[in-house]
């Protein structure tokens, strides 16, 4: 029969399709990420392309190229915006001293150890809760391969090099010749299969460009709570802790625990005082009440109005789908899970839509 055909060929893509992605991940990471950068980036090429100078439109490749500047001058932004953070721990660092610190930071190790004397638990000599610590803390520091550490550093490098240059030549294209990708995939679609395509490929097209948008608008909220409250609160460097928890927020469910741990530690480091005293735990108490609001809006609003509504999706499968990436391939699977679920989902909608309503599925004697 024609539809066992149909759906034979269709499996066969998909089977086909998934093998190569995944023997060519590499690829297909960096043309994912081509692919959403020149969708950022396309209103603002088109915007400046339109600009007229001497009479004549800006050329096409010099407006990329000023995107380009536009996006490393937001980067250097942030990057100056850490500049001062990093200089300020580098010489907290430099001033600290192992023992003056290591005794603050055991003191609730040293109450639970006299806790256990006290109430006969152990019958062990007073401080050796704190020596086992002490002892493991010197082990596992000299058990540490910095030489593997370097290797795995520069070979990092290597790969972020190589990653970067290979984004930056495919996302020129993708802009310079606008919609190549698409013409592309159109142009070797069967005629047969053309409409079914062209529907899914619009919804797709749509439901993912309100998913980007939706994230902007998490991202540039999640910055503006937290610097605020962080603000509000006395905490040093709150625009730097909410541009961190902004971009941490990008990881589904562990963001905000990532942003609220970040921010405690650079309070505490600024501060100064590593001891758990009252001053210390009322700050820590501040940085987590700001993060509670940040969680507690971006559950609420954020993420029904991004995930549910945006993609057209249950919370419940939503919750699901991530989970399924971060078992599948971790945190990028976390990242990833919602599109790459939205365009399956759609693909198959589509078909099954196409079964029922356009003549190539229909059976023929």
């Amino acid at each position: 029969m024609k539809i066992n055909r149909t759906l034979t060929g269709i499996l066969t893509v998909v089977i086909l399709l998934a093998v190569a992605i995944w023997y060519f991940s590499n690829i297909f990471a960096y043309i994912t990420i081509s692919v959403v950068l020149a969708t950022v980036l396309r209103p603002l090429t088109n915007q400046i392309n339109r600009i007229h100078v001497f009479g004549g439109r800006i050329p096409r490749s010099l407006a990329i190229v000023s995107s380009y500047l536009v996006v490393v001058a937001v980067l250097s932004l942030f990057v100056v915006l850490f500049i001062p953070l990093i200089s300020d721990q580098i010489e907290v660092l430099s001033s600290l001293e192992f023992n003056r610190v290591f005794d603050s930071l055991v003191q609730p190790i040293r109450w639970l150890e006299n806790f256990m004397i006290t109430n006969h638990v152990t019958e062990r000599e007073p401080g050796f809760m704190v020596e086992s610590v002490r002892a493991g803390i010197v082990s596992f520091i000299q058990g540490i391969n910095f030489t593997e550490i370097l290797n795995q550093l520069i070979s990092f490098t290597g790969s972020f090099f190589v990653g970067l240059l290979a984004v930056t030549f495919i996302t020129f294209f993708l802009l310079y010749e606008n919609g190549i990708i698409r013409r592309q995939i159109i142009s070797i679609v069967p005629n047969q299969y053309f409409e079914v395509f062209i529907s899914a490929l619009y919804k797709i097209e749509r439901l993912l460009s309100n998913f980007l948008l939706g994230i902007l608008f998490q991202m540039f909220s999640i910055f503006s709570i937290a610097g605020i409250g962080l603000t509000i609160v006395g905490v040093n460097y709150a625009l730097t802790i909410a541009v961190f928890a902004a971009f941490a927020n990008l990881i589904p469910y562990l963001g905000p625990i990532l942003g609220g741990t970040f921010g405690v530690l650079v309070a505490l480091s600024t501060s100064g005082d590593f001891a758990l005293t009252n001053d210390t735990i009322i700050l820590i108490v501040k940085v987590f009440s700001v993060f509670a609001v940040v969680q507690a809006t971006d559950n609420i609003v954020l993420q029904p109005l991004i995930f549910s509504k945006s993609v057209k999706a249950h919370p419940l499968e939503i919750f699901v789908i991530i989970f399924v990436g971060a078992t599948i391939a971790g945190i990028p699977g976390m990242i990833t899970a919602i599109p790459v679920y939205t365009v399956v989902r759609v693909s198959f909608t589509e078909i099954y839509a196409g079964f029922n309503q356009y003549k190539v599925f229909k059976s023929t004697n």
